[in-house]
């Protein structure tokens, strides 16, 4: 008998729901609001959170992570409240959601087909799409057991069986949750190919955009104010919102910091607690800006009470990608610098908190992601764009750069962007005697200058073709 509560779609739109844990000794949580944010992902996904129950554990058990006294009290909760659905606030073995399902008779989401559902919801553009159903297949392939009840055996020897049955259907037969399986294989492998096709184009447009401009990222926990920054910073027009995960794709515009500098600023996605590995992996080619920048702009809502937990998480994520990274494309690649932001720093009832962050992080930068009063910049945004810009330029120093006369466009930045002390020709060559900082005579050196270190005549930064 099909249970009342029967599984066929991970979707939590208007259900009532209970929201479950076990807290380990190692378990990472807000001890003053233990479900604020798997109560925020449950509403953002459509849920209606009616009750909450947790158990402290030395480690889970095995069959149904939580005790079985308590799976009976969560049974007996959900009964009371009216509830459908039991959300848990960790991820699920495919055996212990069939097994707690059939004990509660209820539908049983974990934290990461919860967080899946709520990146569905969100994903507005193909990549977008591509990536989120290449997540929720590589999640649920395991799981179909669990999730499916259609797993009678398929024959057409006779019966009601008959009736159904068509060419290819007699015999043995097979079960449906094979048939299944093996149309998810195929289906993952359209994905991967499709995905594939578009990592590779946007990995070659970002190594492009990053040879001629100093690029940046906004990087940060969902609804960090990464967007609204974008915005201010940028008129860039990037989707904002109150809620979580408003961003499902990169968007870049430029970000003029001063003295002709020109940064591309990427919004990205943003990260939670235990992001599911897989969509971590569908989501490289958004992922793709962040890995590659040349700093990353690590966006903090400072007013959050949960915001240590927050900052942990974005570290940690950012790490494994890096190592990931690193990883793929061998000793040549150099993990971004990292700039903490201090958002909604104006929302702080006193400096004491703010004062905290700034000894752990002397560099770290404090704002309000809001625009200014009348066009002018907001809180700490003329100071952000003051260190960007620094970061950009890089350490100054006297180099003698030698360009050819056609490379008009070079010969223009270095004039506009550096202190010319000398300039003489030879032949269909300008040599001058500069100051500037050392990230720009990289790049400069990288788009076909000759660049030596004035005095000695040694080379800063060997030409990549050999020209010189």
């Amino acid at each position: 008998m099909a249970s009342a509560y029967e599984r066929t779609t991970l979707k939590v739109q208007t259900e009532r729901a209970v929201l479950a844990a076990v807290r380990l000794p190692d378990s990472i949580y807000d001890p003053a609001d233990p479900f604020g944010e798997l109560a925020a992902l449950a509403e953002q996904a459509g849920a209606v959170v009616v009750g909450e129950l947790s158990q402290n554990l030395a480690r889970p058990v095995t069959g149904t992570y939580m005790g079985s006294g308590k799976v009976e009290e969560l049974k007996g909760l959900c009964e009371r409240l009216g509830a459908s659905t039991i959300i848990f606030d960790h991820d699920l073995a495919p055996s212990q959601l069939g097994k707690i399902e059939k004990l509660t008779d209820r539908k049983v989401i974990d934290r990461s087909e919860l967080i899946l559902d709520i990146f569905a919801s969100r994903a507005s553009t193909h990549e977008a799409r591509l990536q989120v159903e290449l997540a929720q297949l590589e999640y649920t392939y395991p799981r179909l057991r669990a999730m499916w009840s259609h797993l009678e055996r398929i024959v057409g020897s006779g019966g009601a069986a008959s009736l159904t049955g068509g060419v290819g259907t007699r015999g043995p037969g097979e079960q449906q949750i094979e048939i299944d399986r093996r149309l998810v294989q195929k289906r993952k492998g359209d994905l991967q190919r499709q995905l594939a096709e578009i990592q590779e184009r946007k990995r070659r447009t970002v190594q492009e955009r990053k040879a001629e401009h100093f690029t940046v990222g906004l990087v940060g926990y969902t609804n960090a104010g990464k967007s609204t920054l974008f915005n201010t910073l940028t008129l860039g027009g990037a989707y904002a919102d109150n809620r979580v995960f408003a961003t499902l794709m990169t968007r870049t515009r430029s970000w003029h910091v001063g003295s002709g500098i020109e940064a591309m600023l990427s919004d990205t996605v943003g990260f939670v607690r235990d992001l599911p590995h897989n969509l971590i992996a569908s989501f490289r080619a958004t992922l793709e800006e962040a890995t590659h920048a040349d700093l990353l702009l690590v966006v903090l809502d400072v007013s959050d009470p949960a915001s240590e937990l927050q900052e942990k998480a974005v570290r940690t994520t950012l790490d494994d990608l890096f190592a990931e990274t690193a990883k793929r494309e061998g000793e040549g690649y150099t993990p971004p610098e990292r700039l903490l932001v201090l958002n909604k720093a104006d929302r702080l009832k006193d400096n004491a908190q703010l004062l905290i962050w700034q000894r752990k992080h002397p560099s770290a930068i404090p704002l309000c992601a809001l625009p200014g009063d009348d066009g002018e910049p907001g809180f700490g945004q003329t100071q952000l764009a003051e260190a960007v810009h620094a970061i950009a330029v890089g350490e100054p120093m006297e180099a003698t750069i030698t360009v050819p006369m056609a490379s008009a466009k070079l010969m223009h930045q270095i004039e506009t962007r550096s202190n010319v002390l000398d300039r003489r020709y030879e032949g269909e060559r300008v040599i001058l005697e500069i100051t500037a900082g050392d990230r720009l005579l990289r790049r400069w050196s990288g788009s076909g200058a000759d660049v030596r270190r004035t005095g000695s005549g040694e080379v800063m930064f060997p030409h990549p073709t050999g020209a010189w």
